[in-house]
């Protein structure tokens, strides 16, 4: 046998779980991890005689992990090793390893929460933190504390990159156990930095033609997407010509296993291969012969937006910990080379780590299984909280789909049971099974096949009946295409057999196309869309948002639609149509009756400034049908007005602004009486109050408006005044006075604007006036704003005294110079008062 790098911490390991139920295996990508520790730990005393299950994050990496366990001991898979996938799975009556994707664990644990004759859960590559990852050991941990003491199961993560300590306190402090692993060295080759819309498979397809011509050995090059893959691999056939010793290997999830198997294995001797792969090479796949790696520096990331309920597609830059793990796809074997098309600026820029799929992620799934189990999110244990915004999103949506029963947001009814223990997407389980009890069984399985897989057809159009057709054979799927159909085929023909012995009542014409926009229309409520304008690209959607079809589609000349796949990438404005059908808008009066909603609504005409009164049937934001209700309820219609006074605010309304200076006089006095619990006898008249009472102070005396001009014929002043319990009217003028008389004769109004509130004054009409005058019965002066005889602002105070002994002098000698009729006395205090530029003689 081979010597790895992790033989040398399998000892510790051992140690390690022999003395606690739980522990952390930190080991870089090609240490050996996945390969060796199952059957180290296959004979250990405690484990007597259980079984191993041993998760793996992707399909193909559980396949191939199980093949290479299963060649170490010389068997087949199926023996001592067996491996559970979706759409596949070998494992026989002495399978005692099991190496499972995590949705599978899940299912199994929901099942047998204790696992009985499981004794050892392996988390593989638990660093790319897939959600089903965390659930699976959330659910794990929580069913191990209540249903297993002995034999205990023991839990193991294994990870690849160095976050063990993290991993460790999530475990109760459970053991650290690192293996440093056995690198060559890799020369990092820095490219130009990226410029934002650059285009990268250019400079991928020159990196690889240089390395080619450089460099021996296999080249490993990672792509964000298909899409890039697809196009990069043209580009190098086109330039590779007719090269026969180099082989070009595409890999990614949905390629067919003898695709995936080539891209793997190690190159036919004499030959090099170019595997052009996702990330999914990053760390949970060993391919043998690669000593250059080119990495685009990126990944596709779906990015759920609970606002919009949509998930999208995001482009972006890789963590510095991703970086170093597929640069050491390099150095397996012996020296090598990583071309890194970006600059080393821009990599010192990069995330640390990747966020976790949790933290990003649609969790409709997640919340049902929750829900079967008997729990919310806070009752487990989480490496990373599932966000409150996005588990909410995601009880609306099970609600909707009928998961819960009628008044709860977290007991199943029967159907959600039965939703749950379907292995698809909440809305592809209710399609399912709300299409076997239509009688239209056949056609939902091929529908959630289709929507359960990547798109069979690309490049032809976006309309699903198209690929129902490829489906049933009565067209024919394209040479690469044949694989996606086929595996579609096989996940119809398991749905099939679930749904077997469930209820049927068939619709009549069960044939007719229009029941493919009906199962759509079950499976994405918030997805039915109305055109907006005829023929036109663009739709609205039930959930209120917009949607575009990128170029001309034969489904524009349907005016709705039901849209499967939609979504937008960095640079896209819109989101885009990628999948959908027809739909026929008579189905809500019948199969999709429970979708409709009948709302009587008083509201606002924007337009025409009206208040409209109608009856509406509505399907989310979508208005099916409206008619005029005659005869309006009052005090529906008050709330009308106040809903409308409320968006436009209160300048709405008919304010003076002497209206407004009694508000501020208020506001005044309540702000000086409020005592230290913040209670006054003066209400609070301020703008927010009013707006949170409308119905008290207002809603009486809107009863005649019906049109935006009517507001303006309110008494406001009266309304607002009535406000005010007597005796606060007089006191409000005694005590907070719309005018101050000074000791020139005159009246200066005050202005309550500010606080405290200004006497703009010509300084002459204060002489003889020793201090500043006060309102609210002394306890508050007034700010002085001093003014010159041309009423420009000459001082502001609030300590007229020590104005007149300080600053006065000064500013008597300014004014002497520039308004030399007026009278500017030495001793302003015996002075008398004047308005006029020289006081009368007696």
């Amino acid at each position: 046998m081979i010597s790895l790098p992790i033989d040398a911490v399998l000892p510790a390991l051992r140690r390690a779980l022999s003395e606690r139920h739980e522990a952390v295996l930190e080991a870089p990508p090609g240490a050996g991890k996945t390969t060796r520790v199952p059957l180290a730990l296959l004979d250990a005393p405690w484990l007597a005689g259980q079984r191993i299950v041993m998760l793996e994050p992707r399909r193909l990496a559980a396949r191939a992990a199980a093949e290479r366990l299963a060649s170490e001991l010389g068997e087949k898979v199926g023996e001592t090793v067996g491996y559970r996938i979706r759409l596949d799975s070998k494992v026989g009556p002495n399978t005692r390893i099991e190496v499972v994707t995590e949705g599978i664990l899940t299912r199994r644990l929901q099942a047998d929460p204790a696992l009985e004759g499981v004794g050892l859960l392996i988390f593989d590559e638990f660093h790319e933190r897939s959600l089903d990852a965390d659930l699976a050991l959330a659910l794990s941990l929580n069913g191990r504390e209540l249903l297993r003491d002995d034999p205990p199961l023991k839990i193991l993560l294994m990870s690849a990159t160095l976050e063990g300590e993290r991993l460790s306190r999530l475990l109760d402090d459970a053991p650290v156990v690192s293996s440093q692993g056995r690198m060559h060295p890799v020369e990092m080759r820095w490219g130009r930095p990226f410029q934002p819309g650059e285009f990268i498979e250019p400079r991928v397809v020159d990196a690889v033609l240089q390395a080619v011509a450089d460099e021996s050995g296999s080249l490993l090059v990672f792509l964000p997407g298909q899409a890039e893959i697809r196009r990069v691999h043209q580009s190098l056939q086109d330039a590779l010509g007719d090269r026969r010793d180099l082989l070009l290997c595409p890999l990614h999830g949905e390629l067919d296993l003898n695709a995936q198997r080539a891209a793997i294995e190690p190159a036919p001797h004499g030959l090099r291969k170019i595997v052009l792969a996702t990330n999914i090479a990053e760390t949970s796949l060993t391919i043998d012969g690669v000593r250059v790696v080119i990495d685009a520096g990126l990944a596709r990331v779906p990015r759920f937006d609970p606002g919009s309920g949509m998930t999208r597609l995001d482009t972006q830059r890789i963590s510095r910990a991703s970086a170093t793990q597929r640069a050491g796809r390099a150095g397996r074997l012996e020296p090598g080379v990583c071309y890194r098309l970006w600059s080393e600026a821009q990599h010192d820029q990069l995330a640390a780590h990747g966020a976790a799929e949790i933290l990003q992620a649609d969790l409709a799934g997640m919340a049902l299984q929750l829900s079967r189990w008997g729990v919310t999110p806070d009752q487990l244990q989480w490496l990373d909280q599932p966000p409150t915004a996005a588990c909410s999103q995601a009880q609306d949506l099970l609600t909707r789909l009928g998961a819960f029963r009628p008044g709860s947001r977290d007991t199943l009814s029967e159907h959600g049971q039965a939703m749950a223990e379907l292995p698809a997407h909440p809305r592809i389980a209710h399609l399912l099974l709300r299409g076997q009890d239509l009688g239209l069984g056949d056609m939902a399985c091929d529908v959630a096949a289709l929507l359960g897989e990547r798109d069979i057809l690309r490049g032809g159009g976006a309309d699903l009946h198209t690929r129902l057709a490829l489906l049933s054979g009565e067209s024919r799927a394209a040479r690469g295409s044949q694989g996606g159909v086929q595996r579609a085929r096989q996940l119809s023909r398991q749905y099939r057999g679930m749904l077997r012995g469930k209820a049927r009542t068939a619709v009549p014409d069960a044939d007719h196309p229009r029941w493919l926009g009906a199962l759509l229309a079950l499976a994405y409520p918030d997805r039915v869309a109305q055109q907006r304008r005829e023929g036109g690209g663009e739709y609205r959607l039930a959930n209120g948002r917009a949607a575009v079809f990128a170029e001309a589609d034969a489904l524009m000349k349907y005016p709705w639609l039901v849209i499967a796949d939609l979504g937008s990438r960095q640079g896209q404005r819109e989101e885009r149509i990628y999948l959908a059908a027809d739909f026929d808008p008579a189905l809500f009066d019948g199969v999709l009756a429970e979708q409709v909603e009948t709302l009587d609504l008083l509201d606002w005409d924007e337009r025409e400034n009206v208040l409209r009164a109608e009856r509406q049937r509505k399907v989310g934001e979508l208005v099916l049908g409206r008619e005029p209700l005659p005869g309006l309820d009052e005090d529906a219609r008050a709330r009308a007005l106040l809903g409308l006074v409320r968006r436009k605010g209160l300048a709405l309304l008919p304010w003076t602004p002497e209206l407004r200076q009694w508000q501020a006089r208020v506001a005044l006095l309540r702000q000086i009486d409020l005592d230290k619990d913040g209670h006054s006898e003066w209400p609070d008249l301020g703008d927010e109050a009013l707006l949170g009472t409308l119905e008290d102070w207002l809603q009486p005396y809107v009863g005649k408006v019906s049109r935006l001009s009517h507001f303006a014929q309110l008494d406001l002043s009266s309304i607002l005044r009535n406000q005010l319990p007597w005796p606060l009217p007089q006191r409000l003028d005694d005590w907070a006075p719309v005018h101050l008389h000074v000791p020139s004769g005159s009246n200066i109004r005050l202005d309550y604007s500010e606080t405290p509130p200004i006497l703009a004054v010509r300084l002459q009409e204060l002489f003889g006036l020793a201090d500043t005058p006060r309102i609210a019965q002394g306890r508050l002066q007034v700010k002085l704003h001093l003014l010159s005889p041309a009423r420009r602002p000459v001082q502001v105070t609030q300590d007229l005294a020590s104005f007149w002994r300080t600053t006065y002098a000064e500013v008597k000698k300014d004014l002497k110079g520039r308004y030399p009729k007026h009278y500017w006395p030495d001793d302003p205090l015996v002075a008398e008062a004047t308005a006029r530029a020289k006081p009368r003689k007696s």
